[in-house]
């Protein structure tokens, strides 16, 4: 049996990670590629055919319906109105819909017009499908509730993608997590034991990248990078260090890790000497009530800032997710937010409102309450809630929007990043190279944000700063410059706040 398969990414909305309107100025479309996607099409017989279509870099037409004997979808909560659209055009040409991925792994009940639902780890669920399907009888539903070790995942069929659309490649390390906090589904989807591919399995990715020329950035697109330590130091580490010194350094990383990283010094200087650029970690709140609320034990006694400096002095960039909305906020939080992010030097700082997706236990914890009202619609900069807070609801709004107008209008934003630049510390030489997109790039914020930007004064404030304070880092700061562009649009400020 031969089939024509067609893998259909769903285009996500203008949101805090989507980047659009920092990706045009490198003349990108996208921040990565759909992983999970391009594994499964690994996942399926070599002699089928296969195609894919990003939404996010290209249109779906007709014909490319027409085309397929099946159409493949996964996604996740934010892309539910782009799932419906493609689920109708499939419908109107009569093509089966096989559908996976954390969105239907959690509602598929909610999907009537899908076909078939490959659910949790198609390491697990898939073969069960290609087996009926082969033997004449596909049921509706496949699932399971355990945790398959994935030391035989393929490599992705990277070979798909249209590189030059995307500003990194990524790559799974890892699933599960040792932590529970309350708020996160990624124990529930994943487990709690870490489980990680082998080293050689790792390396045989970067391989088939370095293969297919990617020279860029790669995003470990693990939840906690850092959830087996001994691993990482004693194989994982020291083998890519190998690898890339052998082939000249061809990538760049940055992960999602813990706080705890900040307490390991010798893991964190292999990360740096590895070539990991930046690192998110959810620090969620400097209320030590919240934390322990929400059962984010990593995080609870300790100096957040200290450890957020320690790990910049490094030399690795720090990102993070701040929650406000927790039972036990009080009206004090939003100015502590503020001023914790303002004195960590966290630039990308994505500041969120507390909501309760399913198969959380802090969902479980609202129903039971009967405080539930809606379904979360995994949207991160949409004002929204969907469980009835402790705090009077305009006041938390209000106090949210405070805390985005604060660390987002150009002032405080540009501040954010000298103290960022001055806690960054170097220990291995970058050596200056400047390309036609980081050019253009360039050329383009000087012309948007320098000029047409209300904000402007202040770019060129940062620019010369930059220039005679930290001048090797120019091409970060000019970076974090373009961020709040998006940034500003995506929270409504629309870059013509009051300065």
């Amino acid at each position: 049996m031969s089939m024509k398969i067609l893998l259909v990414h769903p285009h996500y909305p203008d949101t805090f990670w989507s980047f659009r309107n920092a990706l045009n100025f490198i003349s990108k479309k996208a921040i990565v590629p759909p992983l999970g996607l391009i594994t499964v099409s690994a996942m399926l017989p070599a002699s089928w055919e296969k195609r894919l279509v990003d939404l996010n870099v290209a249109a779906l037409k007709s014909k490319d319906i027409e085309w397929a004997d099946m159409v493949f979808i996964s996604a996740m909560n934010v892309q539910k109105d782009s799932v419906e659209t493609i689920i109708h055009e499939c419908g109107k040409h009569k093509v089966t819909v096989v559908a996976g991925g954390p969105l239907f792994t959690q509602e598929y009940h909610s999907f009537e017009k899908i076909d078939h639902f490959i659910l949790n780890e198609a390491e697990v669920t898939l073969p069960l499908f290609l087996k009926d399907l082969e033997e004449g009888h596909p049921q509706k539903i496949y699932k399971t509730s355990g945790f398959p070790e994935i030391g035989a995942s393929p490599i992705p069929d990277f070979h798909l993608l249209s590189k030059k659309n995307y500003q990194s490649m990524n790559v799974q390390v890892s699933r599960g997590c040792p932590f529970s906090c309350e708020f996160c589904e990624i124990t529930t989807l994943l487990g709690h034991k870490v489980r990680m591919k082998s080293t050689a399995q790792i390396l045989g990715e970067f391989e088939k990248l370095y293969d297919l020329n990617w020279f860029g950035n790669i995003f470990i697109v693990d939840d906690n990078f850092i959830g087996n330590k001994k691993i990482l130091k004693n194989e994982l580490l020291p083998a890519i260090k190998k690898w890339s010194e052998e082939r000249n350094n061809p990538f760049t990383f940055n992960t999602e890790v813990s706080i705890d990283l900040a307490d390991d010094e010798e893991l964190l200087s292999l990360m740096v000497e590895t070539k990991f650029k930046s690192v998110f970690i959810g620090i969620e709140s400097p209320e030590e009530s919240s934390l322990q609320e929400c059962n984010k034990i990593q995080n609870r006694n300790r100096d957040l800032l200290k450890s957020v400096e320690k790990i910049q002095n490094a030399g690795i960039e720090v990102s993070g997710g701040f929650i406000v909305g927790f039972d036990s906020d009080s009206p004090t939080v939003f100015q502590r937010q503020i001023d914790f992010i303002q004195k960590s030097g966290i630039v990308t700082a994505m500041v969120g409102l507390l909501n309760a997706p399913k198969n959380t236990k802090l969902y479980d914890r609202l129903k039971s309450e009967k405080r539930i009202v809606s379904e979360f619609n995994g949207n991160n900069t949409d004002m929204y809630i969907n469980f009835i807070p402790r705090m009077y609801y305009p006041e938390l709004i209000s106090g949210y929007r405070k805390i985005i107008r604060e660390i987002y209008s150009t002032k405080p934003y540009y501040k954010r990043i000298r103290k960022l630049l001055l806690n960054y510390k170097y220990r291995y030489s970058r050596p200056f190279s400047i390309n036609l997109a980081h050019l253009k790039a360039l050329i383009k914020s000087i012309f948007i944000i320098g000029i047409l930007n209300k904000g402007r004064s202040d770019y060129w404030k940062l620019v010369f700063w930059t220039l005679f304070k930290r001048p090797s880092l120019m091409g970060d700061a000019i970076t974090y410059a373009i961020y709040g562009y998006h940034y500003r649009i995506v929270y409504g400020l629309s870059n013509k706040d009051k300065q």
